[in-house]
């Protein structure tokens, strides 16, 4: 079995993931799937790299109860959550969420309640190299409407 969250610095391949997730599920009718990527800007400045970092152990177990939650809010059949770190360029990929189910709808949801998650909760810190030299950004994006339309400030994922 595959491990539902996996921190790492190599690159991830989409379509191995998503055949993980599915294997030897007939049930599975849907996958949705989010990757995401380094920009070139934030902030209204250009990015020439950038480097994110977390704290073993207690981002996997906070990602892990997060996908607990999605398992109890919605009839999910599985989840995979890969989040890179260490130093990455423009283009790079750096997330995949995927997520499992019997029907569409269903992977949609848990698939973007599991990604506002990891945007404005989880405990990751990057570093930009900008043109004006590194500046240290909080990772996590303070997006009130993500983290209120899934009632993510009363969840303790930390535990």
């Amino acid at each position: 079995m595959t491990a539902r969250v996996q921190i790492q610095t190599q690159n991830f391949n989409l379509h191995d993931e998503v055949e993980a997730l599915r294997a030897n599920d007939p049930s599975v009718g849907a996958v949705a799937s989010f990757v995401g990527l380094v920009r070139d800007r934030n902030d209204g400045l250009g990015v020439s790299a950038m480097e994110l970092e977390h704290y073993p152990g207690m981002t996997e177990r906070a990602i892990e109860a997060m996908i607990d939650e999605a398992h109890r809010r919605f009839d999910i059949r599985g989840a995979r959550v890969v989040h890179r770190v260490g130093p990455l360029l423009p283009m790079d990929q750096i997330v995949l969420v995927a997520v499992s189910s019997s029907h569409r709808g269903t992977a949609f949801q848990a698939c973007e309640f599991i990604m506002d998650y990891l945007k404005t909760q989880a405990p990751f810190w990057k570093k930009e190299q900008t043109p004006e030299g590194a500046r240290w950004v909080d990772a996590r994006v303070s997006d009130d409407a993500a983290a209120a339309r899934w009632g993510l400030t009363q969840i303790n994922t930390t535990t």
